[in-house]
């Protein structure tokens, strides 16, 4: 079988309701979803060569929350997050994020977004995905995360507190994850807002050859163990701070667990368990 062949199976074998036009009741189409999955399985296994650990924490059913930081200055590890699930899952998974809302102001973007599930970040929207049992990804750092200059690929700003009550709202476990390699990818040196916003986008980062293009750079998804928080979602807004530092501990420790690991490896050396 080719590969083409192979990654058409893998769309249709999605347990998604898909009708017999092959869309399901969000509009996603499979059509759409074969052709950017060819796109998109070809970065990540020959340009980006992704190497994907711990992909046996996220369930293979139901819902869940896929919870991570962000790391360059374009949508890379979004991107290659959600074809970890669908390249590396048994059965295969569609993960569906939240967007910017500025992607959505772009007919084509918009078009292919909607079409593959990626749906506009409002919270209505992500309550109705998790209820439906779909898997679901947020970056809870947002826009100031892609933002990160160079020096700062490694760190975490502030994460947003809603992911945390949206979880307790639906029952979601939150499984963690570490994007690496993403800020070496798009090395950014500046973010020019004022250019940003007269393309319409929030910012546009810049590197040291200008452009954001990103540099064929291995990158890699370390995925952990699914936290899950007791609570109702309206608990106090300490309660749910709490829960969002314990997500965020989690995460920098993959982070780091993640560069100790591949430090080792270049180096020849086998870390101790």
């Amino acid at each position: 079988m080719s590969e083409s062949d192979s990654l058409e199976a893998r769309v249709e074998r999605l347990e998604l309701p898909f009708n017999e036009y092959g869309v399901d009741p969000y509009g996603i189409s499979k059509r759409h979803l074969k052709q950017a999955l060819q796109v998109f399985a070809a970065l990540y296994r020959y340009y980006f060569r992704v190497r994907c650990f711990g992909i046996e924490h996220v369930p293979p059913r139901g819902r869940a929350m896929l919870v991570g930081n962000h790391s360059g200055g374009v949508a890379v590890d979004g991107a290659m997050v959600l074809t970890s699930t669908m390249l590396e899952m048994e059965p295969p998974r569609l993960a569906q994020s939240m967007v910017e809302r500025f992607l959505h102001k772009f007919p084509v973007s918009s078009l292919w977004a909607s079409r593959t599930g990626q749906f506009t970040g409002l919270p209505e929207h992500a309550r109705r995905l998790l209820e439906d049992d779909r898997l679901l990804v947020v970056f809870p750092e947002g826009a100031k995360g892609t933002a990160k200059l160079y020096p700062q690929r490694y760190s975490l700003v502030d994460f947003g507190t809603g992911f945390i009550r949206l979880a307790l709202q639906t029952g979601s476990p939150i499984v963690p994850f570490a994007f690496l390699g993403g800020g070496t990818a798009v090395p950014t040196v500046f973010n020019a807002y004022t250019l940003g916003k007269l393309l319409g986008v929030p910012y546009v980062p810049l590197t040291p050859y200008v452009l954001p293009l990103p540099l064929p750079v291995q990158l890699e998804i370390h995925y952990g163990e699914p936290l899950v928080f007791q609570g109702t979602g309206d608990e106090e807004d300490h309660v749910i701070e709490g829960y969002v530092q314990k997500v965020k501990a989690r995460i920098a420790g993959l982070i780091e667990r993640g560069r100790a690991e591949r430090h080792g490896r270049r180096s020849g050396r086998k870390l101790l368990p």
